[in-house]
């Protein structure tokens, strides 16, 4: 998920070199939503993985 993240956000600054304002735009917004998905999603197992490391007895 964190590729396709920088892959979006590549995408937005070679639109944007080249003018491409709304394809940047949306590349951009894009790029943005995935790399908090990803955020959360890795908070999530970061947290899964102490609670069950410490209820291994």
């Amino acid at each position: 998920m964190l590729y396709w993240a920088l892959l979006f956000l590549i995408v937005a600054i070679i639109a944007a070199v080249f003018g491409f304002g709304g394809i940047a735009l949306a590349a951009a917004g894009i790029a943005k939503i995935l790399f908090f998905i990803f955020l959360v999603l890795f908070i999530i197992t970061l947290i899964s993985h102490l609670g069950r490391r410490g209820s291994s007895i």
